[in-house]
């Protein structure tokens, strides 16, 4: 599939993590560090937009070298870095995920909450063992949003997700998703490539990321990234090698 050329300017990037920056072991890529190195040295902030909890994302942020602010719990945290000083903005009760998480222990279902949830604040997130359908059936009524991302079944409350947060943060930047390079590949980056200047999804994507974005790289994971950005015109005249 090929994409239309972005309408530019694009001023920002807004990246997921699990299947964007890794490869299929989700084994950071070396490449897209690079190529993220690249974008921040040309002043363009990199927004980091994951489902996996604040201290990871938070890490990733300083190892990756990125200066936009951290969409955290598929859009239940946003962690601001300021001067070294980390503020958090919670979006979203936890209470009526928890909630949801009795509705499904009651239902039967042979589902186990992730080794990271002890650190989650915002949602509870599952292991993707279970039947997204047998999930929304047990918490049916309840003000729940089930969303898969192929790595986890997140619980949250209805509303949120990545895009509200991410439009919050972003207009403390002065900017919107329509000045955005966004690049997803999980139903849960659904919302943000259909709102993105310039949505990039990849071959490995889930059926509905595809549709959403304006542009399906040819390659996956890391090497599909750097393809994105250069498709969306943010490294015009660069390569890894320097040549």
């Amino acid at each position: 599939m090929t994409g239309r050329p972005p309408r530019p300017p694009i001023r920002a990037v807004v990246t997921d993590v699990d299947g964007t920056l890794t490869d299929r072991s989700r084994r950071l890529d070396p490449r897209a560090l690079a190529a993220i190195r690249e974008l921040e040295r040309r002043a363009v902030p990199v927004v980091i937009a994951t489902g996996n909890v604040l201290p990871i994302a938070l890490a990733l942020q300083r190892f990756l070298g990125t200066s936009g602010p951290i969409i955290a719990e598929n859009g239940g945290l946003i962690g601001w870095v300021d001067g070294g000083r980390l503020r958090v903005e919670r979006r979203a009760d936890r209470r009526v995920a928890l909630q949801a998480w009795r509705a499904v222990r009651r239902a039967g279902l042979p589902a186990r909450r992730l080794a990271t949830d002890r650190w989650r604040v915002s949602e509870v997130a599952l292991e993707p063992t279970v039947a997204v359908r047998a999930v929304r059936r047990a918490v049916g009524g309840l003000p729940v949003t089930v969303e898969p991302t192929g790595y986890a079944i997140h619980l949250m409350e209805r509303g949120g997700g990545k895009l509200p947060s991410l439009r919050h943060a972003l207009a403390a930047m002065g900017l919107t998703t329509g000045d955005c390079a966004i690049l997803g590949d999980g139903d849960n980056d659904v919302a943000m490539l259909r709102a993105a200047g310039f949505g990039i999804s990849f071959p490995s994507g889930s059926r509905r990321a595809r549709s959403a974005a304006r542009l399906v790289t040819r390659h996956d994971y890391a090497a599909g990234f750097e393809e994105g950005l250069k498709a969306a015109g943010l490294l015009a005249g660069w390569s890894r090698r320097g040549d």
